[in-house]
């Protein structure tokens, strides 16, 4: 039974649900120590994060063992926090991971499971509270939840202000929400603020040509193409293009050296090739396909910059062992090289990629 007995619960001690913190009602009776108040934060918590994390839980939620000498004590407690500090990243990445494939809703328990552990970790007032916050008024702004992600924007601005420790990176995370923010509320003169400062934050921290920056310029092209001041929204999505193309094809080099010469990077055969978790692989395929579906619009003038993309999805598909969605991107490319009667060497540079897929089907890496 997963429902909740009062007189079975000690007293003074209060049970609330994961994902509202309202009086718990109902019981996870695979782990037994994560509370809802119905069935549906149960249903929502377990297809978004719960099912990953279940019997994670359990070491977490439930009394420390005795131990017989302070150094086990200390062990335990070090093993405590690593599995916490685990579990915030794990939960962070899953919870980005939605929000770039669109599925708001699901990125809110995984966001606030990140949080949670945050706190029990950080203390309450860290910086480090701040990306967790970021994520819920993201999650909050998909669902349009204005209000919402306002509160959190207001509590991660309030966490870095009153911080000294606050990196580069989180002034760039910060400012990117704040610019999403105001995207949402049509106030797009702060939003170019803000988003510039994202940029600059993310520059200092990563470099102006890194991926992770490529995100702000992302989004001041979207700006200003829905401002209709296309060459500058133009002039940025293929700054945003050429990063993530510079990034996979040095990636694709990089490992082909490391194969010719035998050598297994990290000592494991890689689940994927990109160099990247779940989270930033979704975040390039949303924002290369973003740009292409923009492109298309205007292939008949600019089929090479179409072309373009379409060759950076390949890469991106390639190296996530995806061959069937990397053949189709390629096989597009070719088809609009043709239809366009572009340079015989760029039908041939694409043809050479088609070849990539080929030979791993022919001779498949052990």
């Amino acid at each position: 039974m997963d429902i909740i007995y009062p007189l079975a619960v000690p007293k003074g001690r209060r049970l609330c649900c994961e994902v509202c913190e309202a009086p718990a009602e109902r019981v996870c009776t695979a782990c037994t120590v994560t509370y809802y108040c119905g069935v549906v934060h149960q249903r929502a918590d377990w297809s978004s994060i719960h099912e990953k994390i279940c019997q994670l839980l359990i070491p977490l939620r439930t009394s420390m063992p005795f131990y017989n000498s302070e150094e086990e004590r200390r062990h335990g407690l070090q093993q405590q926090q690593q599995r916490q500090k685990h579990l915030i990243e794990f939960c962070y990445t899953v919870a980005q991971k939605y929000l770039f494939e669109g599925k708001h809703e699901a990125a809110v328990p995984a966001a606030l499971h990140s949080l949670r552990f945050r706190m029990d970790v950080h203390g309450l007032s860290s910086v480090e509270l701040v990306p967790a916050y970021l994520l819920l008024a993201e999650a909050s702004l998909g669902l349009g939840q204005i209000v919402q992600a306002e509160e959190y924007l207001s509590q991660a601005q309030w966490t870095v202000l009153k911080s000294t420790e606050c990196c580069y990176a989180t002034h760039s995370l910060l400012h990117r929400n704040l610019g999403l923010l105001y995207i949402a509320k049509e106030n797009y003169e702060e939003a170019r603020y803000h988003l510039a400062n994202d940029i600059y934050f993310a520059s200092c921290a990563f470099g102006t040509e890194d991926i992770r920056t490529s995100g702000g310029y992302f989004h001041l092209a979207n700006v200003f193409y829905g401002l209709k001041k296309l060459d500058l929204a133009d002039t940025l999505y293929t700054k945003v293009s050429e990063i993530w193309s510079k990034y996979l094809n040095d990636r694709y080099q990089m490992l082909s050296q490391a194969r010719i010469q035998q050598i297994d990077l990290l000592g494991k055969r890689f689940e994927t090739d990109t160099g990247l978790d779940e989270a930033q692989e979704a975040e390039a395929i949303q924002i290369l396909t973003s740009i292409w579906n923009i492109r298309e619009s205007t292939s008949n003038t600019a089929p090479q910059k179409t072309i373009f993309v379409l060759k950076t999805l390949f890469m991106l598909y390639y190296l996530m062992m995806n061959s069937s969605k990397a053949q189709e991107y390629a096989m597009r490319a070719f088809s609009l090289a043709k239809e366009q009667h572009l340079s015989l060497h760029e039908q041939n540079s694409i043809e050479e990629l088609l070849s990539l897929i080929s030979a791993e089907e022919a001779h498949p890496i052990p």
